[in-house]
């Protein structure tokens, strides 16, 4: 996914979607495309920061400032400087977090926990949300002035399952990141993967999809077949068809299909290789097929 700023600009743009939906992909785009970008990318995910380390995390802290301080520590703005700082799921911040936050994107200036020294720093501020930070607002739990600031220029990230033809650049992606971190040959991927990935619903939306290829990468030979995906992907497939038709209609291809695999099965003496080739579908595929159907070896070798 790539996203093109029409002219370079220090706007802060929030960008909203499901979790796991790309938001951190789409901002380290925005910020390779922009005038920053040779400048440092920090992201910060907020709901995983303890609300007593906050402040410690994201402006630094001066020794003796409290307990367990033992040396200075620079903030995650001031690591940003003259860059752009990605603070994800930034509605789970406290109404407290939200205000000291409110002042750098206002003043450019950062005050460390424990001094009294303030520090300039030049900081893009990119947000990400699944939740309604209007909705927020009214309720009470995100303040109003922060959201204008940070809602600049604002992008919704689809769920994966709305941008299928995604799935397969993604997929490419992922698998030859994995290769990379392992030091491996890049491994190309079937057809028939990339066809049972488009059909997936992917409730986990990107994060799922990264965490299946690398998976498939690493349990793969020297390319990634139908055999190396997670068996609940292709069951989950099969039933969404099942689902799509109607009962007759489904109980009719099923008794069909199961006398065509069976002739097909008993014609090559239960070889499940040959028998896949005439059927024109993958082995794994088969052995799946052979399962939802109720099918075992006493059926074919009578």
């Amino acid at each position: 996914m790539l996203l093109f700023e029409p002219t370079p600009t220090p706007a802060n743009v929030l960008i909203t979607g499901e979790s796991g939906a790309g938001k951190e992909l789409v901002a380290n785009s925005i910020h390779a495309q922009s005038d920053r970008r040779a400048g440092p990318f920090v992201k910060v995910n907020c709901s995983a920061i303890p609300d007593n380390l906050v402040e410690s995390e994201l402006f630094g802290h001066v020794r003796g400032a409290f307990t367990g301080a033992t040396s200075n520590k620079r903030g995650l703005f001031e690591v940003a400087h003259r860059g752009t700082l990605f603070l994800d799921e930034v509605a789970d911040l406290s109404l407290a977090a939200q205000a000291k936050i409110l002042r750098v994107v206002q003043s450019g200036e950062i005050q460390k926990v424990g001094s009294e020294q303030t520090i300039t720093v030049d900081v893009r501020v990119l947000t990400g949300t699944h939740r309604d930070l209007k909705t927020q607002v009214a309720d009470g739990g995100f303040r109003e002035d922060l959201l204008y600031r940070l809602n600049v220029l604002s992008l919704r990230v689809p769920s994966l399952r709305e941008r299928g033809d995604d799935i397969a650049l993604l997929a490419r992606l992922f698998a030859r990141r994995s290769c990379e971190r392992s030091a491996i040959k890049d491994k190309p991927i079937d057809d028939e993967v990339i066809h049972e990935l488009k059909r997936y619903r992917w409730p986990g939306n990107v994060r799922e999809l990264q965490n299946v290829m690398e998976r498939a990468v690493i349990m793969s030979g020297d390319t990634v077949s139908l055999l190396d995906l997670p068996e609940e992907i292709i069951a989950d497939n099969d039933r969404s068809d099942h689902r799509s038709e109607g009962s007759r209609l489904r109980e009719f291809r099923d008794k069909m299909e199961r006398e065509f695999i069976l002739h097909t099965l008993m014609k090559n003496h239960g070889n499940i290789s040959q028998s896949a080739i005439d059927l024109g579908i993958g082995r794994t595929y088969l052995h799946r097929r052979l399962a939802s159907l109720g099918l075992t070896k006493k059926d074919w070798l009578t």
